[in-house]
């Protein structure tokens, strides 16, 4: 199951929603973004743009790895590439790496951000997780 999240360009999903290629393409969906660090990498189309981050839910992540999911998803989002974001039970990772991307995109706080996506659906997000996404999209936001 995915839903759209932002404008029709980003979408959210679980880890089995990654690897469904005919959902991807009945989405009509350019580009997944996986960050499901527990699940094995997805087999999908030669025409979808992959892209993997293994981050975890706990305080565990590397910054830049972190930083580079982020920055990976804004540049699709930027490229107008509707793009499916998804990690394990898409509760966690996926809002705030989405919510990362849409921040940097509109220039609007991370809280708000997350708010818009997660509002009305299921969500389950990390404290941790959340404090090294704020930090980097502060960095980010600085340079």
């Amino acid at each position: 199951m995915i839903r759209n999240a932002y404008s029709d360009l980003l979408y959210i999903g679980d880890a089995l929603s990654a690897r469904d290629l005919k959902l991807i393409y009945d989405h009509k969906l350019v580009a997944v973004v996986d960050l499901a660090a527990d699940e094995a990498p997805a087999t999908l189309g030669r025409d979808i743009i992959y892209c993997r981050f293994p981050l975890h839910d706990d305080g565990s992540n590397d910054e830049a790895m972190v930083s580079a999911s982020i920055q990976c998803l804004h540049s699709l989002l930027q490229c107008s590439f509707r793009t499916l974001v998804a990690c394990s039970a898409g509760m966690s990772r996926s809002p705030l790496v989405g919510a990362g991307a849409v921040s940097l995109l509109t220039g609007d706080s991370l809280q708000d951000c997350l708010h818009l996506i997660t509002t009305d659906a299921p969500h389950d997000v990390s404290p941790s997780l959340l404090f090294t996404v704020d930090r980097v999209c502060s960095r980010l936001t600085s340079q």
